[in-house]
C-alpha cells in the first residue's frame, strides 16, 4: 500500500512494516504534547505536516485509480485531507492520515502471516542429496542433477529431495508438507513425496521423479503465487464505492448548502474515508489463504478462494481422488492344481523392477506375507503390457493377457468384474498359471467429506470416472454423491465441467495426468498433489499437499468463512460510516470527532476481518 513489498519476517521487515504508522504517529503525539502546552500554533504545524505528507500518498493513489480508468474512494481521502487543510482542522486531518497508516499497518500484519508459511516452504526446500554410485559409494550432488531410477541414500533428519520409492522402511515426519504432526511409518515400496523429513534410520529411495517435477517443488511453485492477489470480492467492494463516492459529495454538497458551513462538508468527507475500511475485504481473503495453507491446502491466490468460498456443484474423479488410488490385493487365483503362494512371490519377484502401481501392491502383498523374494534376471518391460523376466530359472510373465483363456480364467474374469476387482495375470513358461486380483479402496474419509461439503453448500456432487458404470456406481452409492458419469474420457470430463458451470460456479478435484484439462476449465480446480501428479497441480487452483480427502472440506469451510467475514467487515463498517457522514450533515460531529470516531469504526472492522485467521470449525 506504500510502495514496499513483503519479502521475509525478519525484525528489519517487521520495523518496515510499521515505519509508516510510526512516522505519522510521532508528530500526532508531538503536536497534542505542544497543545496541552499551550503551542497551539506549533501543534497545527506538526498536524498539518501529518496531512501534508499523507496527501501526497493518496494523491499518487488516486493518479493511478485514474490511469486505470476508475474512481475509487481514493478520491474521498484525497478530499477529506484537503479539504481539513483548508478549514484549518488540522487535527482531523491528522487523524485521517493515522487511520490509513493503520489500515496499512494491519494489512501488512495480515500479508505476513499469510506469507509466513511460504517463507518456511522456501527455506526448507532441499538443495543437495546423496546419490549411491555404480560402485556403491556415496556421492553429494545437486538436487538438479538427480535422474529417473537413481539411487539416493536419505540420512536421518533429512529432508526427502525428490519423489520416489522407498527401498526400506522409514519413519516420516510429513508435517511440513501434510499437517500431520505424528510420524507416519512407511513400508518399503511405498512411493514417497519430497519435502518430508526422515524422522528415523537411514534408507534407500529409488527416484521417481526429478527436482523439477516433483511434489515438493510443485507445492513452492503454487505458494509463491499464493499472495494476497484482489479478489472478484474486492472488485465488489470497488463496485460498491462507485456508488458509494457519489453519494458521500452529494450529501457533503447538500449539507454544505443547506448549512451554509463548509465544516459541515468536511465533517462528511473526513467520516466517509474508507480506505481501511476496503482493505478489511483483502485483509480477511489473504488470512483465509494462510489458514487454509497451515491445513495443507495450497490455494493460488485470492480469487480461487473467493470462487471456492461460492461454489456450488463439485465434480471429482473416483480413482485415486474418491478412492485411495493405491491397490490391495483382494486374492490370488492360480489354475487347477496350482500354489497360491508361490505365484504371488514369483510374480512379485518380477515386479519388483517395475514403478507400476499395481506392481507396487503386488510386492507389498507378497512381503505382507513374508515370501522370499529373490532378484530377477533378463527382466524386460513393455509399457501397458506387462513385465517378465526369470525368477530361479523359470519364466514369470506378469501383466495383461490377449487372446483366449481356460475356462477356470474366464470364470476369474467374469467375477472379477462383477466385484470390481483389476486383474493382473500370470504366466509360467509361457502357461497361464494364475492371476492377482486387486481392488482400490474408498478413501475412508470419502464419505464424511461428501456430507460435510453438502453442509458448507455445495447443491450437487458428481463423480467423474473412465471406470467401468458397475465399478463406477458401487463407490457412488459407498460416498453418497448425486450423479456419476463412468467411461468419461479427459474431453468429455471438460465438456461436463464447462455444461455444469454455466448453472453455478464449480469445483473439479482429481489426480491424474488425465484431469489436468478438466481442472483447467473448472472454476476452481483442486489437485491431490500428495500423490505426485504434477500436471494436474500445475494447472489447479489450489493443491491438497496431504493424501486426505477431507482437507477438500476444510478449504471450503474455511473459503466461505473468509468471504463471510470479508462482506460483514465491508457491509457493517460502511453502514456505520453512512450513519455518522448523516450525523455530521446534521452538524452532530464536527471534523475532529468524526475522524476519531472514523478511526475506531474502520480498525474494529479490519480487526473483525483478521478474525479468519483463527480456526473456526474446521477439524484438526
Amino acid at each position: 500500500m506504500w510502495g514496499w513489498d513483503v519479502v521475509g519476517g525478519s525484525a528489519a521487515q517487521r520495523w518496515r512494516d510499521v515505519a509508516p504508522l510510526v512516522a505519522l504517529t510521532v508528530p500526532v503525539l508531538a503536536g497534542a504534547g505542544l497543545w496541552f502546552a499551550g503551542q497551539r500554533g506549533a501543534a497545527d504545524v506538526c498536524w498539518a505536516a501529518t496531512t501534508a505528507v499523507t496527501l501526497l500518498v493518496t494523491l499518487r493513489w488516486l493518479v493511478q485509480s485514474l490511469r486505470r480508468h476508475r474512481i475509487g474512494v481514493d478520491v474521498i481521502a484525497t478530499l477529506a485531507l484537503v479539504t481539513s487543510l483548508l478549514v484549518g482542522e488540522y487535527l482531523a486531518g491528522a487523524v485521517v492520515a493515522l487511520m490509513l497508516a493503520s489500515g496499512h499497518t494491519l494489512e501488512r500484519y495480515a500479508q505476513g502471516r499469510a506469507t509466513r508459511d511460504l517463507h518456511e516452504l522456501l527455506a526448507r526446500a532441499p538443495r543437495r542429496a546423496r546419490r549411491r554410485g555404480p560402485d556403491g559409494d556415496i556421492q553429494d550432488v545437486d538436487v538438479n542433477d538427480i535422474r529417473k531410477d537413481d539411487r539416493l541414500l536419505v540420512g536421518p533428519g533429512e529432508v526427502v529431495p525428490v519423489d520416489g520409492f522407498a527401498e526400506d522402511a522409514a519413519t516420516l515426519d510429513e508435517s511440513a508438507v501434510t499437517g500431520e504432526s505424528q510420524a507416519i511409518e512407511r513400508r518399503a515400496g511405498d512411493r514417497l513425496a519430497s519435502g518430508v523429513v526422515n524422522a528415523g534410520a537411514a534408507f534407500g529411495l529409488r527416484v521417481a521423479s526429478v527436482a523439477a517435477e516433483s511434489t515438493y517443488a510443485g507445492i513452492v511453485r503454487l505458494a509463491e503465487e499464493a499472495n494476497a492477489e484482489k479478489a472478484p470480492l474486492v472488485r465488489l467492494a470497488d463496485r460498491y464505492s462507485a456508488a458509494f463516492v457519489p453519494f458521500t459529495l452529494i450529501l457533503a454538497g447538500i449539507a454544505w448548502a443547506v448549512s451554509g458551513q463548509f465544516v459541515r462538508a468536511v465533517a462528511v468527507l473526513v467520516v466517509a474515508t474508507p480506505c481501511p475500511l476496503l482493505l478489511a475485504t483483502p485483509i480477511a481473503i489473504v488470512a483465509g489463504l494462510s489458514r487454509a495453507a497451515r491445513r495443507g491446502v495450497l490455494v493460488r491466490n485470492g480469487g480461487s478462494l473467493e470462487l471456492l468460498g461460492r461454489a456450488r456443484t463439485l465434480l471429482v474423479d473416483k480413482t485415486g481422488t474418491l478412492t485411495a488410488g493405491r491397490p490391495e490385493m483382494a486374492r490370488v487365483l492360480t489354475a487347477p492344481g496350482g500354489d497360491g503362494d508361490e505365484l504371488l512371490r514369483m510374480a512379485a519377484s518380477v515386479e519388483q523392477l517395475s514403478s507400476h502401481v499395481l506392481a507396487a501392491a503386488i510386492v507389498r502383498a507378497a512381503k505382507d506375507r513374508s515370501s522370499r523374494l529373490v532378484a530377477p534376471t533378463e527382466v524386460t518391460e513393455e509399457p501397458g503390457q506387462g513385465v517378465s523376466g526369470r525368477v530361479d530359472g523359470r519364466l514369470v510373465r506378469v501383466g495383461q493377457h490377449g487372446g483366449d483363456v481356460p475356462d477356470w480364467a474366464a470364470r476369474a474374469r467374469q467375477q472379477a468384474e462383477e466385484d470390481g476387482l483389476s486383474t493382473v495375470w500370470v504366466g509360467l513358461d509361457g502357461v497361464l498359471a494364475g492371476a492377482v486380483l486387486l481392488r482400490d479402496p474408498v478413501r475412508p474419509d470419502a464419505k464424511d467429506t461428501v456430507r460435510r461439503l453438502r453442509q458448507a453448500g455445495f447443491q450437487r456432487v458428481i463423480m467423474v470416472t473412465g471406470d467401468r458404470p458397475e465399478v463406477a456406481e458401487r463407490v457412488a452409492r459407498a460416498v453418497g454423491v448425486d450423479d456419476v458419469v463412468a467411461r468419461c474420457s479427459p474431453h468429455e470430463k471438460v465438456a461436463r465441467v464447462r455444461t455444469e458451470s454455466d448453472r453455478a460456479v464449480t469445483v473439479m478435484v482429481g489426480d491424474g495426468i488425465n484431469d489436468a484439462p478438466a481442472l483447467a476449465t473448472a472454476g476452481v480446480g483442486v489437485a491431490l498433489g500428495a500423490t505426485g501428479a504434477t500436471a494436474s497441480a500445475d494447472v489447479a487452483d489450489a493443491v491438497l499437499s496431504v493424501d486426505r480427502l477431507d482437507r477438500l472440506a476444510d478449504a471450503v469451510e474455511i473459503a466461505r468463512r473468509s468471504r463471510t467475514i470479508a462482506a460483514q467487515s465491508a457491509g457493517v463498517g460502511m453502514g456505520l460510516a453512512v450513519v455518522a457522514m448523516i450525523a455530521a450533515a446534521f452538524g452532530l460531529l464536527p471534523p475532529v470527532a468524526g475522524a476519531f470516531l472514523q478511526e475506531g469504526i474502520d480498525v474494529a472492522v479490519i480487526l473483525n476481518a483478521l478474525r479468519a485467521l483463527g480456526s473456526g470449525r474446521t477439524r484438526s
